[in-house]
């Protein structure tokens, strides 16, 4: 990928809460378009901090988050004004949340949470964007009498796949994923992993999947970087990190899983 130009590029990024507490520190990456990063480490290792300072939620406060918005090549994010992240997030970026009431208006029918970010991107003409919300819901495995019905009356394995129609449906370049399959039952999981690998394949797009559980990096991710205590102890090919770790942090996870 080094003839190609990089999608997000992350440089020293770091942030520290109140209180002294490390977030994350000294985090650089670049990630290509159509590649898949996995961030994976334990409850406090700094993975949701990261995701947070890359997808414009919390702004670091060290280093640098840069995205390819186009003509003039990689912007500093936070050097956009509120409401050029805020119209990155509504079109080519997407947030797929482990929660999806985070990420779905649940008061709005599936086909109208889908059909919302079709506007977002220009689309008006309510025929075409229902016929599109239907297509993308059948992609996502909601039955077609289900379009109109609100997300509340669906099982939360339902919810999480609107969510992905939602967020997919705008065909955005870029996807943050936090732990997707969080609190889904296992057989469930495994259904969801299939159907997101298979979208985001075909789409060609670019994601950061935030996860503890490694099956889901393994299924899902080109690279992996592991982090620890707010930093990253180990990146590669998610591969060989999983199958050859070297660092002992990251031979403690593959090991744990083994064990399970």
């Amino acid at each position: 990928m080094s003839d190609m130009e990089p999608l997000l590029a992350a440089e020293g990024v770091g942030h520290v809460y109140a209180g002294g507490q490390l977030g994350c520190a000294d985090v650089s990456f670049q990630l290509y378009p159509g590649e898949i990063l996995g961030v994976v480490g334990e409850s406090g290792s700094g993975k949701s901090t990261l995701l947070a300072c890359l997808s414009g939620a919390i702004r670091p406060e060290m280093g640098q988050v840069r995205f390819d918005v186009g003509r003039q090549g990689l912007r500093d994010v936070y050097a956009l004004s509120e409401p050029e992240r805020r119209m990155l997030m509504r079109t080519e970026w997407g947030m797929v949340h482990q929660n999806p009431r985070d990420g779905l208006r649940m008061n709005v029918s599936a086909g109208g949470n889908v059909g919302e970010r079709m506007m977002n991107v220009g689309a008006r003409h309510y025929g075409q964007i229902r016929t599109e919300a239907l297509d993308w819901l059948n992609r996502v495995e909601i039955a077609p009498e289900r379009i109109d019905h609100l997300p509340r009356t669906f099982s939360g394995g339902m919810q999480q796949r609107v969510q992905i129609a939602r967020i997919l449906v705008s065909k955005p370049r870029l996807v943050f994923m936090d732990e997707p399959t969080g609190g889904l039952d296992v057989s469930v999981q495994a259904r969801l992993l299939d159907l997101l690998r298979g979208l985001v394949r075909d789409l060609g797009v670019a994601a950061v999947v935030v996860t503890h559980d490694l099956a889901v990096v393994r299924l899902l991710s080109d690279r992996l970087m592991v982090m620890q205590g707010g930093r990253v102890v180990e990146t590669g090919l998610t591969d060989r990190v999983l199958d050859d770790p070297q660092h002992p942090y990251s031979q403690l996870l593959v090991s744990s899983v083994l064990q399970a």
